[in-house]
């Protein structure tokens, strides 16, 4: 096999097996798991069994109506390539955040990184036919997560999904694609050498088995896996009458932050984003008003060891890992950390003793912040903090 994989082999074609079903959705594949014990025993059983484990009775008639080699494609599949993967929740790999969902995935197949998928990820998403200024917003605010260690995730529509991938990679970030289709199909095909950038430096992934086309009805079920693997959403630009709001919805219905761009009252395109703001999402003016937004939930994530670390290569300088003041750090780092004192100091007085910008004094900080260097003391104020035990 190509993965490493905590089921037998048996089981995991057993779940292939009923995912294949139609009328068999993620609560009845986990009800016949916890049920049985396994998917494998419940392929022994009768129709009472399994409606005593809480299947509905046309989910059985549709397993029985399945061929004994159904899940033949996904298995192939998964043999041909040591980049083809199939995650199953016992698995590390499967996302965290995504399995705390009542609707998780029972099956994510991925082509691509499979680690990078417990990475701290921004979902980003748009209209399809953004407007230039919507373009521009989506690859400036993709970058700037690509380079302050965010993995970008998105669903590689046309527009904005597209533009927020190519920005990610542009600026040697990761990015993820969800896809409403099996992996062994591209779509949409004008993104075809987009999706091969993403599989070599991020992964694309799907709840659909293999040779299962993209369908509209699909693309609600691709939303809630983009915006149940995020710490939040980033809308965009999006009509009033836009598939993107059900991926707002999905985010706010887990508990997951939503944050809209506003735009001009005369832009249909901005409707969506102001109709959100309303509901309570939060208006963004700037990257950075969306990372210090989520950054309890990040420091959290971190100590907790459940991701990469949040800065990756991009600044390797003040990893937890690596971090070590008698170590050579990021000349810009030490810049920062040596302006400050253990006395709360004013942003601007840091910005002035460092001779940086103001936007990479707040990036640097907010880094910091992270890492358990810096405290923010309100009011614009910070103060540096005993090296920790060991460093």
């Amino acid at each position: 096999m190509s993965q490493s994989n905590p089921l037998s082999d048996n089981e995991l074609r057993a779940r292939l097996h009923f995912w294949r079903a139609k009328g068999i959705g993620p609560g009845s594949v986990r009800r016949v798991v916890e049920h049985f014990g396994g998917a494998a025993e419940a392929l022994r059983v009768n129709d009472q069994a399994l409606q005593e484990a809480g299947l509905r009775a046309e989910g059985i008639t549709a397993y029985r109506a399945l061929p004994a080699n159904a899940a033949a494609a996904d298995w192939q599949w998964l043999e041909a390539d040591p980049q083809h993967h199939i995650l199953v929740p016992e698995d590390s790999r499967y996302p965290a955040l995504l399995k705390r969902i009542r609707t998780a995935p029972p099956l994510l197949f991925v082509l691509g990184n499979a680690e990078l998928l417990n990475d701290p990820q921004m979902g980003m998403v748009g209209s399809r036919s953004p407007t230039q200024g919507g373009k521009d917003n989506a690859r400036a605010f993709a970058a700037h997560f690509a380079n302050n260690g965010l993995t970008v995730t998105s669903g590689l529509a046309v527009g904005i999904d597209a533009h927020s991938h190519e920005a990610a990679l542009d600026a040697n970030g990761n990015t993820i694609a969800v896809v409403g289709n099996g992996l062994d199909i591209i779509y949409p095909l004008r993104n075809r050498q987009l999706a091969e950038r993403i599989v070599n430096h991020g992964a694309i992934v799907s709840e659909f088995p293999i040779g299962i086309p993209a369908h509209p009805q699909h693309f609600p079920r691709r939303n809630r896996i983009i915006s149940g693997m995020s710490f939040g959403v980033l809308v965009v630009e999006a009509a009033l009458q836009s598939g993107t709001l059900v991926t707002a919805r999905h985010a706010m219905e887990q508990g997951r932050e939503v944050f809209a761009i506003p735009g001009s009252i005369h832009n249909p395109l901005a409707r969506g984003c102001h109709h959100l703001i309303k509901q309570g999402a939060k208006l963004v003016e700037t990257a950075n008003d969306i990372l210090e937004e989520i950054a309890p939930q990040l420091n959290v994530w971190l100590q907790q060891d459940k991701a990469s670390n949040l800065l990756s290569e991009q600044r390797p300088s003040v990893t937890q890992s690596e971090f070590n003041f008698a170590d050579t750090v990021d000349p810009e780092y030490a810049q920062v950390l040596d302006a400050l004192g253990y006395e709360p100091l004013p942003i601007d007085q840091i910005i002035l003793n460092t001779g940086l910008t103001a936007e990479a004094v707040s990036s640097i900080l907010l880094m910091l912040e992270l890492q358990g260097f810096v405290a923010a003391c309100g009011g614009g104020h910070y103060m540096r903090l005993g090296p920790r035990n060991g460093n």
